[in-house]
């Protein structure tokens, strides 16, 4: 008869076991090890972006410099390029790591003859975290380029394995904050080609967001979202923990075994 009176789960079940699945595939692949002593929860401040730039070249190179090295691939071989010396094509470049997949202890055994090109959008000089989300999902897209395993659901769920990614190596609360934007207000204000093509959306996030955070309890998940998506989140972390505590998922289970032992992020 209460029944009524209960809130919803922020997302059905299908949903939700889909982005566990890509999570868990992401714990599989992309350095757990990494992920449990090192992924930190990067957060739109001062502390995380200390640097001053002067132009919109400077910013995207220090931006990028933090994202890649948050993310531990501060080793790889890959060049950011302004818009315009982007080529039109490129391979991927074929090349062998030594020392693990990410961090600061992997290197290069024989670098490539030309580095994997990676550009920005200028337009994204005014809204930064859309700026670090999207390269961060560019990083991860490289990540399981080089990786070379595809997601569950193959090759058509790249785009939301690559936000569930990006999500997983601490972006949670850029790719959150940009998955929308309100497309009303006074026309100057908006500016369409700076918005990130998000795969996922908000609720998706968040929940991606959240469970990430579940195995980084030393950080306040919500503290930097933006208002309207704190309710979201508390929802994430309301349907996250009933999913964990029954779930007989041996990723979860062992990440969850893992993490009360690990170094903090």
């Amino acid at each position: 008869m209460l029944a009524i009176f209960k809130s919803k789960p922020l997302l059905d079940e299908a949903q939700a076991q889909q982005l566990i699945a890509l999570f868990g595939w992401a714990v599989e692949h992309f350095d757990v090890d990494f992920f449990l002593k090192h992924t930190r929860i990067v957060e739109p401040t001062v502390q995380d972006f200390p640097d001053q730039v002067s132009s919109v070249e400077q910013m995207a190179h220090t931006v990028f410099a933090r994202v890649r090295d948050y993310a531990g691939l501060q080793h790889w071989p890959i060049a950011l390029l302004p818009p315009q010396q982007m080529p039109m094509q490129q391979n991927f470049p074929s090349f062998t790591l030594s020392g693990g997949l990410r961090g600061e202890h992997v290197s290069v055994l024989q670098q490539p003859a030309l580095p994997i090109a990676l550009s920005y959008n200028p337009n994204q000089i005014n809204q930064p975290q859309d700026m670090v989300a999207s390269l961060a999902g560019s990083l991860a897209m490289i990540l399981i380029h080089q990786v070379g395993k595809l997601p569950p659901g193959g090759q058509e769920h790249l785009p939301v394995a690559a936000d569930v990614l990006a999500v997983f190596m601490g972006f949670g609360v850029m790719l959150s904050n940009s998955a929308y934007h309100f497309r009303g207000g006074c026309g100057s204000c908006y500016n369409a080609y700076a918005n990130r093509q998000a795969a996922l959306s908000e609720a998706e996030t968040v929940f991606v967001h959240a469970l990430v955070c579940y195995f980084k309890p030393q950080y306040q998940g919500a503290k930097h979202l933006k208002p309207h998506l704190k309710s979201l989140y508390k929802k994430a972390q309301k349907q996250l923990r009933g999913i964990i505590k029954s779930s007989p998922d041996p990723v979860l289970l062992a990440l969850e075994e893992r993490s009360r032992v690990a170094l903090p992020g």
